[in-house]
């Protein structure tokens, strides 16, 4: 039997994790018998089955079935969207929606209830917004997924969103993220310094609070002291200490982090650098001595140095504290089992030199196209990997940051001092056959 944590109650195969929790949930694995006596315990079954069962089905069975769907499924989120006639189901996989199931419009009601259940939510609540979090065990197994809810009302009724947060994001290396080698001994250069900035930029759901995680499994030792400050704690990780935002009690980012010095920190992770305030905060932490990671949206590394300047940071101190920044985004990875091998065309060829940089123009040979076969969902790709920069604060960039140079600039001088920008790191990934050409120009246009 699973303990809600909140109210201290059976949920069935779900614990919740309190949505405004100040620290972070244990991780604690736990084990389950196969049912209970409450009868909250529902066996895995289909979603097909279930909804064959018509006023016979079960609601509980029915959730429980969607989100081992989308696990099994690789998806990222999961969409419940209500429409005039039904409720329309969408997985997020390899960063694309996809529409799986259309449920009957008179049972929306109860699936939005059951996951407020669970994720400790008030039911009678329908008119504003909710978030809340929850923990599915699988029954069998070692495994389990942490599941971030938020619901809004709409106008034809509640809609549920439902990120999934496996543990597996834990087990990445650089490598696995798809740093190539002199890009990951960069990083790693810079991890192992005592002080400075380390800066993760891009769109959201571009790969950067996974890459902070990897560089928080890289340096978590017995011999420092790390301390993360998030808004939403993501992935637990053993033997640090993980501080949910919370602006309901004033712990806000800035007020969190001026905190958080007090707890005698080695290495900050700050999810996010949203505000001035923020910034500033953060640059001098770096500056006093601590190893400060962080985030930022920006478009691509080199932008990175000037938004620090326009949130009110002195230009002496970003070109002080910043040791690199990183650019990312996520790409499709072709499939292996069903990607085809093809010469390009005499019109193609034309087309891809024209914009590939020299060093690739010698590789141009045999590409690869996606075709799909039932291990990919008919998609063509499986999974995703990263296209990277790494843009490190040489002398000649700093100089540029002190003249408050433009990221145009900036970009040049980091190119002409050996950064590999992401656009030229996603066409090597497609010519070695790891993604396409297409995919490239959909995610980066250049």
């Amino acid at each position: 039997m699973v303990t809600n944590l909140v109210k201290n109650r059976p949920v069935g195969r779900f614990f919740c994790l309190a949505p405004l929790a100040k620290q972070a949930y244990s991780g604690v694995s736990r084990s389950f018998p196969a049912g209970n006596s409450s009868g909250l315990f529902s066996m895995p079954t289909s979603v097909e089955q279930e909804l064959a069962k018509g006023a016979h089905l079960s609601i509980i069975s029915l959730v429980d079935a969607l989100i081992e769907k989308a696990q099994e499924s690789r998806a990222s989120d999961i969409h419940v969207d209500p429409t005039p006639s039904g409720v329309k189901i969408r997985f997020r996989i390899d960063g694309v929606l996809q529409e799986v199931y259309i449920f009957p419009k008179e049972i929306h009601g109860e699936v939005v209830s059951r996951i407020k259940i669970i994720s400790g939510l008030r039911t009678d609540e329908h008119q504003a917004t909710q978030d809340g979090r929850f923990r599915l065990v699988f029954p069998n197994m070692e495994e389990f997924v942490d599941v971030r809810v938020s619901i809004a009302p709409t106008y034809h009724g509640e809609n549920v969103v439902m990120r999934l947060l496996s543990d597996k994001a834990a087990n990445y290396t650089l490598e696995m993220l798809g740093f190539s080698e002199s890009d990951a001994a960069k990083i790693v250069k810079a991890a192992k310094k005592p002080s400075g900035m380390i800066l993760s930029t891009g769109p959201t759901g571009s790969g950067k609070t996974t890459t902070l995680y990897t560089l928080i499994k890289m340096l978590n030792s017995k011999e420092v002291s790390i301390v993360t400050l998030e808004d939403p704690i993501e992935y637990a990780i053993e033997g640090i200490e993980q501080i949910q935002v919370n602006p309901r009690s004033d712990l806000t980012f800035a007020n969190g982090l001026r905190s958080m010095l007090r707890q005698d920190p080695d290495i900050i992770m700050v999810g996010e650098i949203r505000d001035v305030e923020t910034a500033a905060i953060a640059v001098n932490t770096a500056l006093t001595g601590h190893l400060v990671l962080s985030t930022l949206h920006t478009n691509d590394a080199a932008t990175t140095l000037p938004r620090l300047l326009d949130m009110k940071i002195e230009p002496y101190l970003v070109a002080s504290t910043v040791s690199i920044a990183i650019g990312q985004r996520l790409v499709r990875r072709i499939c292996h089992t069903c990607r085809e091998a093809y010469k390009p065309t005499e019109a193609e060829k034309e087309n891809l030199l024209s914009i590939l940089p020299e060093h690739l123009k010698g590789k141009l040979g045999t590409l690869y196209r996606h075709k799909g076969c039932e291990k990919c969902n008919m998609t063509g790709f499986s999974g995703r990997i990263g296209v990277n920069e790494v843009l490190v604060m040489d002398p000649e960039v700093r100089d540029a940051i002190l003249r408050k140079a433009s990221s145009t600039d900036i970009r040049a001088i980091g190119v002409k001092n050996g950064m590999t920008t992401m656009f030229e790191d996603g066409l090597a990934k497609a010519l070695q056959g790891q993604t396409t050409v297409a995919e490239i120009l959909r995610v980066i246009h250049e």
